[in-house]
């Protein structure tokens, strides 16, 4: 690992002064997620979240005694937006996800750090950064990072069948790469259940995750398995005949379209 990218990250006045409340408070916090796997990508990150062992009411409790302004509109998960110096950053209680179906689920708060990491969606977003330049890697996501894998944690079907956005999200993280090591039979699985996906989630829910493509290095690779003959993958086309079906202008006019945009 390289400690001096990672250094600079918790070195940043914003952050470290967050985490030196907490550790003052005895509430241990890391870092987590898209910050930690961009940073190993050589990409800077500009959501920036961590994971605590306080439960959220300790959360505000700690925010409020340092006169750090918060947002906390997605207590019932266990998350709260802080600004410390001005900067965003979401705070999220250690948690596990219980009867988790589409994307409603019912929360326990845990201190146990590997089980917070296994409700997450892939292996390079269960990373975690502790304040001593530490990495915590639960599901051997560095090593997907290196090889360019997108692996679930866990059983595929369940995870997708759990929150049916990560069918989209799964597409989406292809374009962290120039060549994703993409396995053919983790692919089928996925796409068995584009379907079922469009009677569980909303067109805005979808064009919102679509729209986020086209902010991924390599945005082509979340649509097209070929980009030699432009083959797309299955997905585009279902989704392109939902939205019409539906008549959702704004998902046809306003997201695939740009998708033409760039293949032409």
């Amino acid at each position: 690992m390289n400690t001096n990218i990672t250094a600079n990250l918790l070195n940043k006045d914003h952050i470290k002064y967050l985490f030196s409340i907490f550790e003052n408070n005895n509430a241990e916090i890391r870092l987590v997620g898209g910050c930690i796997r961009d940073l190993f990508l050589n990409k800077e990150s500009k959501d920036i979240d961590s994971a605590t062992v306080a439960e959220p009411n300790e959360v505000l409790e700690i925010l409020s005694d340092n006169n750090i302004e918060y947002d906390d509109f997605a207590i019932q998960y266990g998350s709260i937006i802080a600004y410390p110096m001005n900067k965003k950053v979401q705070i999220t209680t250690l948690r596990e996800d219980v009867n988790q179906i589409g994307r409603h689920t019912n929360v326990i708060y845990t201190t146990n750090w590997e089980k917070d990491a296994a409700r997450r969606d892939f292996t390079f977003n269960a990373l975690y950064l502790g304040s001593n330049n530490k990495l915590f890697d639960y599901f051997n996501g560095i090593d997907d990072l290196k090889e360019r894998k997108i692996r679930f944690i866990g059983e595929i079907e369940e995870r997708i069948k759990e929150d049916y956005l990560r069918i989209y999200r799964y597409f989406r993280f292809f374009g962290l790469f120039e060549l994703p090591n993409i396995t053919l039979k983790d692919q089928r699985i996925v796409e068995k259940y584009i379907h079922e996906s469009l009677s569980i989630l909303t067109n805005e829910m979808i064009r919102n995750e679509v729209l986020k493509m086209f902010n991924m290095p390599y945005t082509l690779n979340c649509f097209n398995k070929s980009h030699q003959n432009q083959i797309k993958f299955k997905w585009v086309e279902i989704i392109k005949e939902h939205f019409i079906r539906t008549n959702y202008e704004l998902g046809l006019n306003k997201c695939l379209n740009k998708i033409d945009n760039i293949i032409n």
